[in-house]
């Protein structure tokens, strides 16, 4: 893996996978296109897919340097749970270890706007004094009442910043189209509408970290540092990002929305609350009630209380499985 010239910015891409393979090639494509002046590592951790490395190995065979392009093998312990934390870890180790100055995460999900790289480079270089005052309000949908917190707290931070740009999400692709058109993301896709977006350019500061999540963000190898990264108890779905973030105030840092560094996330079916992931969601929840002293994820709880899959009583500190989970699939 060679290095890029030291007066070159670095930034590396961090995608964790297991499956997803169609997926994985789209986004690859789409980080193919990405516009920027920086050199660009694509670190793809594989958790238990020995697929993966033949997959962007032929995905190299396209205007990407291989030499930029790597694949780190994890495996899964005996549980079979994914180790989603421990393998965000363990990217951002590889780009750092590349001499990466700005790492990006983003979900293998998500295809990359080619303004990604260039909106979150703007935004780590100069983010830090925005205020309210000078950027305007993000919008959102009115009945998502957590998401209006963070536009009314916006404030200068002195710890970590987790730069989170605009997630929008794409539909299923019609009969007979076999892929999204790179090039026309923005008119397919429709913003989430629990998260603040904003105008191209403006930035919004936050303490408020209830709303992040890691699909696409971004931060500086010098924040990485200081956020402790992500912690390796958590195993298989749910309640990593909620730890990280939480982590993350607590060293007196935050949110930094942003208007643009865009990705779309692709079509695939889900269920919610995530009946596949319940296990692994109760055994998390108690790591980060261990470590933060309340029970995150309470909407997904509360919801497997009201169907009688777990006895959940967050006020004496109880939430225990009251029926055998469904297998785990992808």
């Amino acid at each position: 893996m060679t290095r890029p010239a030291l007066n070159v910015p670095r930034t590396a891409v961090v995608i964790i996978v297991h499956g997803r393979h169609r997926h994985l090639q789209r986004q690859l494509l789409s980080l193919d296109g990405l516009v920027t002046a920086d050199s660009i590592l694509h670190v793809v951790v594989a958790m238990a897919d020995s697929d993966v490395a033949q997959l962007v190995a032929r995905a190299a065979d396209g205007p990407v340097d291989v030499a930029h392009r790597v694949v780190v093998e994890l495996p899964v312990g005996e549980d079979a749970e994914l180790p989603l934390a421990a393998a965000r870890n363990v990217g951002a180790s590889a780009g750092l270890e590349w001499g990466a100055d700005l790492l990006v995460f983003l979900d293998v999900d998500c295809l990359a706007h080619p303004d990604l790289i260039t909106d979150y480079r703007a935004a780590t270089h100069g983010g830090r004094a925005s205020t309210a005052s000078r950027d305007p309000e993000p919008t959102h949908n009115p009945d998502a009442g957590r998401a209006s917190a963070a536009s009314r707290d916006p404030v200068d931070l002195t710890g970590p910043i987790l730069w989170c740009g605009q997630v929008s999400y794409l539909p299923p692709l019609p009969a007979g189209v076999a892929d999204y058109p790179l090039i026309d993301l923005d008119s397919w896709s429709a913003p989430h509408s629990a998260r603040p977006v904003l105008p191209p350019g403006a930035i919004q500061l936050t303490r408020d970290v209830r709303l992040f999540w890691s699909l696409n963000f971004a931060v500086t190898a010098r924040d990485w540092h200081a956020s402790g990264g992500f912690h390796p108890g958590y195993r298989g779905y749910g309640g990593e990002d909620t730890d990280f973030a939480r982590g993350v105030a607590a060293r007196g840092g935050g949110l930094g929305w942003i208007g643009g560094a865009a990705a779309f996330h692709q079509h695939h079916p889900t269920s919610s609350p995530p009946w596949q992931h319940l296990a692994a969601i109760v055994r998390n929840a108690h790591v980060f009630r261990d470590r933060w002293g309340t029970f995150p994820m309470e909407g997904w709880l509360e919801a497997f209380a009201a169907a009688g899959a777990i006895d959940y009583r967050p006020d004496d500190g109880i939430l225990e499985l009251t029926a055998d989970p469904p297998p785990p699939h992808d």
